[in-house]
């Protein structure tokens, strides 16, 4: 995971962020979890494995000292982008010695997560969601989705997918569950499911375009191509920032052997990312083009 872009996500530039959590004074026992190793998602003509999603940061708290703690809050997430070891035991101290409840229980749970330890994350995100005081459906949705996150990137797609069911459960008509719940039934090879769920996700925001991005890599991998152009054209015209929906019309495109209008997508992924992994998979998909030497690359963040 390149730490820079995971955390213009959770400094909020990126797309997802929830208000979040209420005081809860009960510390995380990390040292009961157990870290796996990633297991590798296939590459060629299928969708991409999951792009690291980090933790959202939760601006708008409720806090019995709101000043105070917002503010050692904000210093432990910024401790956790360049120091996640000591922002975790900043964050346990916070939660243990000095009441610092849910917040200083997220911060402990975003630190794991920056320091790879995605297991841990995942099972300090469940916990904090669980114990949670505030119980409005969208924080505790948000927090389970942010497990499943976890569980994807330490790759273990079946207990991301039990976690986005379970935010799906709480929270069924917000799209983004349902776009989480399809990328976990894809790195399953449950791809018709996966539709399915893409297709209530765009049911209910139509207007999303990583939806129609994700659902053309999987009617690319089915080999429904015209579907698959259909909706990749759909994400460019929704989401023309969106690296990721550029690539993958540029791979239907060299798929129908329409060389110049995936040439000249493949050239705006280069523009729109030219030094991270969806600019490398345009360039490097450029170059089997050319040369006729292999079938398309997708790569996403």
């Amino acid at each position: 995971m390149a730490r820079k872009g995971a955390w213009r996500y959770i400094l909020g530039v990126m797309k997802r962020i929830l208000p979040l959590l209420a005081l809860a004074a009960l510390a995380l026992p990390p040292a009961e979890l157990a870290a796996q190793n990633r297991t590798p998602v296939a590459r060629e003509l299928a969708p991409a494995p999951p792009r690291p999603v980090p933790p959202r940061p939760l601006p708008r708290m409720r806090l019995e000292t709101p000043a105070q703690i917002q503010g050692e809050y904000d210093r432990c997430l910024a401790r956790a982008e360049r120091d996640p070891e000591g922002a975790y035991e900043d964050a346990m101290n916070w939660a243990r010695a000095r009441g610092g409840g849910d917040p200083a229980l997220h911060c402990a749970a975003i630190a794991l997560f920056a320091q790879g330890s995605y297991r841990m994350s995942a099972a300090a995100f469940t916990e904090l969601a669980e114990t949670t005081r505030d119980r409005r459906a969208a924080i505790r949705a948000d927090m389970t989705s942010q497990a499943g996150h976890a569980w994807m990137i330490a790759g273990d797609p079946a207990n991301a997918l039990a976690a986005f069911d379970a935010a799906v459960e709480i929270a069924p008509n917000a799209a983004v569950y349902h776009t989480d719940r399809a990328e976990a039934l894809a790195a399953l090879g449950q791809d018709w499911d996966a539709i399915d769920a893409l297709n209530r996700a765009s049911d209910l925001d139509p207007n999303r375009g990583e939806i129609y991005a994700l659902r053309a890599s999987l009617y690319r991998k089915l080999n429904t191509l015209d579907l698959a152009a259909e909706d990749a054209n759909q994400a460019v015209r929704l989401a023309p920032k969106l690296p990721e929906a550029w690539l993958e019309r540029g791979i239907v495109n060299r798929l129908k052997n329409d060389k110049n209008a995936a040439r000249r997508d493949f050239r705006e992924v280069v523009l729109l990312d030219g030094d991270g992994p969806v600019g490398d998979a345009a360039r490097e998909n450029i170059e089997r083009m050319e040369l006729d030497s292999g079938p398309p690359v997708n790569r996403r963040r």
